[in-house]
């Protein structure tokens, strides 16, 4: 798996559950495997110096695949349980099996070096004197991202560190109970899971492979965080003026579970959701998401969808840097970079400004990013304000009962404060 990603840039949470089907592997077996290839790519940033500095030399001047092989042995050493010796010796065969003595004899001398002092010890030993990257150091977050939290945390930047601890610990999995076909409170007693906090639909799930459970195989539940249940919710749950005809729209649909959520409480009303992508496979998994459901997919370019204006509710979920999602994509934050943000956020503003040409006069927009960062939150949604002449609404009155989600008029979930990926939403309604 480490291969595929440092090679092909493949995505680990789509790599990983394919290989365990394909080599049998399940229970303690597959829950070992997942911990070992999801925490070295999460703790790349760190792992990386450790390495360079038993070798004695950059990273770059390290074969590819005996860099995997000292990922997996480092990993094991600073932030698993397992023992140093079975640690080192495991690490060592398996270079051994794959490139022979002298690079086993490699592998070993810098699992050596890197088991001579505990993770603080290399922190204290590496990390930057600086206090945002520092705490970047220690919790395996490029620095950049560090300070991006900082500073959309504001005044309770002190919280930083719970920040980067939550977004490097190991997520529950978060299940949606499609409306009008099961409760959370069935999907909890069917699948053995909890109720959520805060979406009437959430239920928690501590592992296990959720595409094996009975109600997602047949589409009554399926796998989304609870933020995003929320964000859609909301949307849902916003005042217009005037009434609402039944004419919902999400922009940026793919891979289709807001879309689903949307289209299963519209199906309640009677009301119907067109739903936009302009990638073709994405548009594929959208259609599979609202099977049966009252939605229509439109493959199209959100900024340009040829749609006839005149939605009471439009959902802007925007493409981001995400973030906010970390947690649950372990390698991203190794791939972004704040170069990505500037092309984002032209595309941000860009389709924010598409729906609201295609939004009536008192209908709603609500946007919303999987990232905490400024440029693509508050900034998009000012711009908006003062461009479009909107009308910001309080989002959090849109949350009953979500605690500590901000001053307002925007909602920003933590997953330290909320258990949920660092969702952003702001409503904006369009005057008469």
């Amino acid at each position: 798996m480490l291969r595929a990603v440092r090679e092909r840039d493949a995505y680990a949470n789509l790599v990983l559950p394919a290989l365990l089907r394909d080599l049998g592997l399940s229970g303690r077996d597959a829950a070992l495997a997942t911990e070992l290839a999801y925490g070295a790519c999460r703790s790349l940033g760190l792992l990386d110096a450790v390495i360079a500095e038993g070798a004695g030399r950059p990273i770059e001047e390290i074969d590819g695949p005996l860099l995997d092989v000292l990922r997996l042995g480092v990993y094991q050493l600073l932030r698993t349980r397992i023992g140093a010796h079975a640690a080192v010796d495991t690490s060592v065969a398996l270079a051994r099996s794959e490139f022979g003595a002298g690079k086993a004899g490699f592998v070993n001398a810098v699992l050596r070096r890197a088991g001579e002092k505990t993770p603080e010890q290399w922190v204290e030993a590496l990390a930057p004197a600086d206090p945002v990257g520092r705490l970047a150091f220690e919790y395996a977050h490029p620095a950049w991202i560090a300070q991006a939290f900082a500073d959309a945390l504001g005044a309770r930047a002190g919280e930083l560190r719970e920040v980067l601890a939550a977004d490097d610990a190991r997520p529950l999995v978060h299940l949606v109970a499609r409306p009008g076909d099961i409760t959370a409170e069935e999907l909890a007693l069917v699948t053995g899971g909890e109720e959520g906090r805060w979406s009437p639909y959430a239920v928690y799930l501590d592992g296990g492979d959720p595409g094996k459970l009975e109600p997602v195989r047949e589409g009554m539940a399926a796998v989304q965080d609870e933020g995003s249940q929320l964000v859609a919710l909301a949307l849902t749950r916003a005042e217009l003026d005037g009434r609402d005809t039944g004419r919902w729209l999400d922009l940026c649909a793919g891979p289709g579970g807001k879309a689903a959520l949307l289209g299963a409480i519209a199906a309640i009303d009677g009301f119907r959701v067109d739903a936009v992508e302009p990638a073709a496979h994405r548009a594929e998994l959208v259609r599979k998401a609202v099977r049966d459901l009252p939605v229509d997919i439109h493959v199209a370019d959100g900024r340009a969808s040829g749609l006839t204006p005149g939605y009471d509710r439009i959902l802007v979920d925007a493409p981001c840097t995400g973030l906010g999602a970390l947690r649950r994509r372990p390698e991203a934050r190794w791939r972004r970079t704040p170069a990505d943000v500037r092309e984002l956020v032209v595309l941000q503003r860009e389709l924010l400004s598409a729906a609201w040409d295609l939004l009536r006069p008192g209908g709603v927009v609500v946007y919303s990013t999987c990232s905490p960062h400024l440029p693509e939150t508050v900034s998009i949604v000012a711009d908006a304000v003062r461009r479009l002449g909107a009308e910001q609404l309080d989002t959090r009155a849109l949350l009953p009962g979500v605690t500590d989600v901000g001053d307002g008029p925007g909602a920003q979930l933590w997953p330290h404060r909320h258990g949920t990926d660092a969702m952003f939403l702001a409503a904006l309604r369009k005057p008469r």
